[in-house]
């Protein structure tokens, strides 16, 4: 989905854009302001309290995601995309040659960040989901203390169908999104003005001094109640990294025109609720609702976070997809279930993994105030990279001069660490579980970016460079036989181990040789007129150079057919592919990286299958590797 081109498109795509970005933001209100009252570190429901946690909460809503990432992260957009690899590619680091990077420890750094907060993202995928589901649904707990047997059961089976209409892809469930958010947000936004009504002295909480007053206070031991206003935060990431799907004023203007002003309403009717009856603090979002209204706002709440989930699943998918693109990841399945949107994808592995361990998370926390302890660190982490991110990319290329940049890294990161550490009061309560999804992830992602390296070193120590190989074949061709054979390599520059393997053993060559490169830029598409390069070399040999963005999914025979265009003529077309048997080195327990990246290596998507090529037109030639 692109930008808006005219007023026209403009509304649609304002609606669009709740339904896929405002999802998460827009359910926090079931359980986020539920948690700093009644968490494990929740606060005395007293009248200063919650005028100053009200406080926090409205805030945090205009410091957090309107002034940072509505009006200074939106502006850093890599081709219309964003989301943390984006930010990462705009700071010219890359997993895969750093040392080439301007600056390479700085720009290991950035990579080490970027991949942390992106491995941090999966661990609010998985809880996500869990929370969302389950907090909706423990609306009806509220209606009658009966239904407490069936909330766990009727969150199962909501995730599971969840999870199985993923394979057909938000393409034809999207367009309900948008307006089935857009009533969320209208419901919410009436129930909290109408809940205003039980203490109007609530209104006070709009004036930052409360906030103020509150750490004044406590001092110190206020700053766990942070870990639950984080709460109110998340989906602040999703807003930004799917930008690329709406363009920046379709979100902007959904953001101030609707969600802001509904989030506002629910926060300050919860307030003025607590204010009046403090034992609602169990459940203040459904205790504002009407009684009559209870069941079908339970059943629009259940709707509305399926969607975020939805969302958050779609999202983690995305990211996956640029995660193997830009070298941080194995090749994995990718489904596109859309023929018109390159951003819709389905990764089968990922889905019934993150379906499994959502599963676990419900049935071992058990209800969403539980799990809200497990929440927040993951979208503190990620939050504070994106601000460190973001302050090398404006002084790269912005030009922002370093006051201006130590101003915002101040005000924002100081934010940023206080959810931090106020989440670090919640590990022993879960809060280690985002934290353990997100080192393990981090470090597979490193492992798999270290061990191509590392393998990539050692088949350019065993190749030569193409011009040497070139002027040694013209002085003993071999004989030539009819066809064309297309050798994929990684390296343009050098000569094709599985050219060089084939040819010793076949003493033959066809008469048209391909050596055909797939480069991915750091930019999230590549426009068309740039997807391929054709360069004519003596005896008979071609090069051809394809490139993508990490947003764009490689596809080798339309190269090859885009190329035809180009003068090349591809009669009898045969593919080769070189298939490295990676070997750890033995007896060393420092080798540990090396036998976890063989293991990956060995499980990662056969590269026929990756790039689309006929199986009846591939060979491939193997060697063994060790590292």
């Amino acid at each position: 989905m692109g930008r808006p081109s005219h007023k026209s498109t403009l509304a649609p795509l304002t609606i669009a854009a709740l339904g896929v970005v405002f999802g998460d933001l827009g359910t926090s209100p079931l359980y986020a302001l539920q948690e700093a009252f009644t968490g494990s570190h929740g606060a005395a429901v007293t009248r200063d309290n919650v005028l100053g946690i009200v406080s926090l909460f409205l805030w945090s809503l205009v410091l957090v995601v309107t002034i940072k990432y509505v009006s200074f992260l939106m502006r850093a957009d890599n081709r219309g995309e964003g989301g943390i690899l984006a930010l990462l590619a705009l700071t010219g680091a890359r997993a895969d040659r750093p040392e080439r990077a301007r600056g390479h420890r700085a720009a290991k750094l950035m990579i080490v960040l970027g991949l942390f907060g992106a491995a941090l993202l999966y661990g609010d995928g998985v809880i996500t989901p869990a929370i969302s589901v389950l907090s909706a649904v423990e609306g009806l707990e509220v209606a009658s203390p009966s239904f407490h047997s069936i909330v766990i059961p009727a969150t199962i089976v909501i995730l599971i169908l969840l999870f199985v209409v993923q394979r057909h892809g938000s393409a034809r469930v999207g367009k309900f999104f948008g307006p089935v958010l857009a009533l969320w947000f209208v419901a919410i936004a009436i129930v909290g003005v109408a809940a205003i009504r039980f203490d109007p002295t609530i209104l006070a909480a709009v004036n930052p001094a409360y906030a103020v007053a509150y750490f004044a206070d406590h001092g110190l031991a206020g700053i766990p109640v942070l870990g639950a206003v984080v709460l109110c935060l998340t989906g602040g990431e999703a807003l930004y990294a799917d930008m690329g799907h709406f363009g920046a004023r379709p979100i902007r203007i959904a953001w101030f025109a609707i969600v802001l002003p509904a989030l506002i309403a629910s926060y300050l009717g919860q307030g003025a609720l607590l204010l009046h009856d403090p034992a609602a603090a169990t459940r203040p979002f459904y205790s504002t609702v009407p009684s009559f209204a209870l069941y079908p706002m339970v059943a629009l709440a259940t709707a509305g976070t399926v969607i975020a989930s939805q969302a958050l699943i779609c999202a983690v998918f995305s990211l996956t997809r640029q995660a193997v693109q830009l070298g941080y990841w194995p090749r994995v399945r990718v489904i596109h279930t859309s023929a018109d949107e390159q951003g819709q994808v389905y990764v089968p592995g990922f889905n019934w993994t993150v379906m499994v361990a959502t599963l676990a998370l419900v049935l071992g926390f058990k209800s969403s105030g539980a799990l809200a302890a497990a929440f927040g660190l993951a979208v503190a982490g990620t939050m504070a990279i994106t601000t460190i991110l973001f302050g090398v990319v404006a002084h790269r290329l912005f030009r922002w001069s370093v006051p201006v940049i130590v101003l915002f890294m101040c005000v924002f990161l100081t934010i940023d660490l206080g959810f931090i550490v106020a989440n670090l009061f919640k590990v022993e309560d879960g809060g280690w579980l985002p934290l353990v999804i997100g080192v393990g992830m981090f470090s597979l992602m490193q492992v798999w970016a270290y061990g191509r390296r590392r393998l990539r070193d050692k088949l350019e120590a065993r190749s030569f460079s193409l011009a040497e190989f070139l002027a040694s074949f013209g002085l003993s061709p071999p004989p030539r036989v009819p066809g064309t054979a297309v050798f994929l390599t990684g390296n343009p520059t050098t000569t094709p181990l599985a050219l060089v393997h084939y040819l010793k053993h076949a003493k033959s060559l066809h008469e048209q040789v391909v050596l055909l490169s797939v480069i991915v830029e750091d930019v999230p598409h590549v426009p068309s007129m740039e997807r391929v390069h054709v360069e004519r070399l003596e005896q008979g040999f071609w090069k051809v150079e394809g490139r993508y963005g990490f947003m764009e999914h490689p596809d080798v025979p339309a190269l090859m057919q885009r190329a035809r265009g180009s003068g090349l003529e591809a009669p009898g077309v045969t593919y080769f592919l070189g298939r490295e048997s990676v070997v750890a080195s033995r007896g060393r327990w420092r080798g540990w990286r090396e036998r976890v990246f063989s293991i990956m290596h060995h499980n990662a998507r056969p590269a026929a299958e990756f790039f689309g090529l006929p199986p009846n037109q591939v060979l491939e030639v193997g060697a063994q590797v060790e590292l």
